[in-house]
């Protein structure tokens, strides 16, 4: 017999290779579906959020369709967090639940199409007839809008005959969205004009560059005006040329880097939103800068902004660069006259800050020359995410995935771990987290461990504290005493899921990191670094944000 239930698995296995979860008897059926009937790998986790979060980690390590799965209820419920995170994040996801009967709720049944809805989450719901098309469905609109959807099974017509699967069409996507008419394309001949002119031009890429896979485009238009270039925290190495590269822009930014970036006389945004951070509260630019943006959100999203070309960062980096081209000339010559690289570097720091405990700075750049050139980052929420991205670079941006920055969440780290590790299968998977949010999502250390097992290391940053609120409202005068959390001891939380923990008192220390990079990963194991740090030391970002809130 072919259930509804199989309906859904089948039409869904063509388009996906792994879904993420944790079974109820809402989705039981549909798990059966999966396991017996398709070759997508189940990945269990031990939470319903991390089930989403471990789903939107392998978007953004693989580029690949996102598949996530729950029971009704509570089980839906304690997804919301990561839904929303993922909305906001622009994550094409299919999250597969249960649902109330088509007859009417139960007494614990809760409005799920409701929920889904006020975190932006659009819901569809199958039935005995429909539930191929409907899937099919659910998939172009998460695939076309960039968003996650909720593919709702009605408790009962799960297990309902469905009969034969029918042949569904393929989703039909957009194609990238090109600038037309003759606004567009004049505002086009502009940048090219304004871009051809500069004496100090600026290039600076996000994420949505990298979608568009714009990467070799903007490289031919920073070598054909000679551009310095810098990207957003997600869209780390998108330039090929590093070594005419600043690194990210915005609060992670070295200092050096910043004040060059402020001499730019023209300056091109591709696929970034510009947001406050990007911006460092406005102060990225200066007056006299004339800032383009190119974006497909419908109009410029900062006001900085004085030109806009509404198209995909792709197809107009391409058309701008043969503008160029076609105009001929001869490049700026800007970034061969500046030294770019003492500009890149960070300040390193005191081993150990005046309270006795390390000082984070100088723990991060020494993981940083002791780490596994292949790797991915992720990164949980909280005061020290400006560690990983000042001190840990990356080589691509779907090797540095930020699950919570969205949404502001923290609590989503170690169930990113086993996205980012079943997406890139020979990296080694970095996961740096607070103690706050790594308590917070705690059950799945035990999946982190699981999935990733060798390839896996996590890095705690300990200040037994919730950081970012000590900095914000603990300067402020409010009481400490809800920001302060009692001690944990991580190295031994971790050896009770089977990874090896270690405490990291001094920087010598680290030396077991060294030790274990050097080992073949399939036989090491997960390891977990617990590094007490001092509280005392404020990023520089967070230093901006105290700055604009005080």
């Amino acid at each position: 017999m072919s259930t509804v239930s199989a309906h859904v698995a089948l039409t869904l296995a063509r388009h996906i290779d792994h879904v993420f979860g944790v079974m109820g008897n809402g989705n039981a059926y549909f798990l059966d579906a999966l396991e017996r009937s398709t070759d997508v790998h189940f990945t269990a986790v031990r939470h319903e959020a991390g089930g989403v979060v471990a789903a939107d980690a392998y978007h953004r390590a693989s580029g690949r369709l996102a598949a996530a799965t729950a029971t009704y209820g509570a089980g839906f419920t304690n997804t919301l967090t990561s839904l929303a995170e993922a909305v906001q994040a622009h994550v094409p996801l299919v999250l597969v639940v249960g649902d109330e009967p088509t007859s009417g709720p139960r007494p614990w049944d809760v409005d799920q199409i409701a929920l889904a809805s006020a975190v932006g989450a659009r819901t569809y719901t199958v039935g005995r007839a429909d539930a191929a098309a409907t899937t099919i469905i659910a998939i172009e609109h998460a695939l076309t809008y960039r968003v996650p959807t909720v593919l709702a099974i009605p408790y009962d017509v799960a297990a309902r005959d469905a009969g034969p699967l029918p042949e569904a069409p393929e989703p039909r996507l957009p194609a990238p969205l090109e600038p037309a008419g003759p606004f567009a394309e004049g505002a086009v001949e502009g940048l090219v004009e304004a871009l051809a002119s500069a004496e100090r031009p600026f290039l600076l890429a996000g994420r949505g560059a990298w979608i568009s896979g714009a990467g070799e485009a903007l490289g031919d238009v920073a070598d054909a005006v000679g551009a310095v270039t810098a990207s957003t925290a997600l869209g780390r190495g998108i330039f090929p040329r590093a070594e005419f590269d600043l690194g990210v822009a915005g609060g992670f930014g070295a200092e050096g880097a910043m004040e060059l970036v402020r001499e730019a006389d023209v300056a091109v945004v591709f696929g970034a939103s510009l947001n406050q951070f990007t911006m460092r509260f406005g102060d990225l630019f200066s007056p006299g800068t004339r800032v383009f943006q190119v974006d497909v959100a419908p109009a410029a999203t900062h006001p900085h902004v004085g030109g806009y070309i509404r198209g995909d960062a792709a197809v107009v980096a391409r058309a701008v660069a043969d503008g160029l081209q076609a105009r001929g000339g001869s490049a700026s010559g800007w970034r061969e006259r500046v030294d770019l690289m003492p500009l890149r570097a960070y300040e390193r720091g005191d081993d150990v800050a005046p309270d006795g405990r390390l000082d984070p700075r100088a723990v991060a750049a020494r993981i940083g020359e002791l780490l596994p050139e292949d790797r991915v980052v992720v990164s949980d929420g909280g005061h020290f995410i400006g560690w990983a991205n000042m001190y840990w670079p990356v080589a691509a941006p779907d090797r540095m995935t930020m699950v919570g920055t969205a949404f502001q969440s923290i609590g989503l780290g170690w169930p990113s771990v086993p996205g980012a590790a079943l997406a890139k299968p020979s990296a080694t998977v970095v996961l740096t987290t607070g103690d706050g949010g790594g308590l917070m999502a705690l059950a799945d250390l035990e999946t982190a461990v699981r999935v990733a097992g060798g390839r896996g290391l996590a890095v705690v940053w300990n200040d037994a504290a919730y950081g970012a609120e000590i900095n914000l409202y603990g300067l402020k005068g409010l009481a400490k005493e809800p920001m302060l959390i009692p001690e944990v001891d991580f190295a031994a939380l971790a050896s009770g899921v089977g990874a090896e923990g270690v405490v990291v008192h001094t920087l010598a220390d680290l030396d077991r990191l060294a030790q274990w990079a050097a080992e073949p990963a399939a036989s090491r194991p997960f390891l977990v670094l617990d590094c007490r740090i001092s509280g005392a030391v404020i990023a520089p970002y967070q230093r901006e944000i105290i700055r604009v809130n005080s």
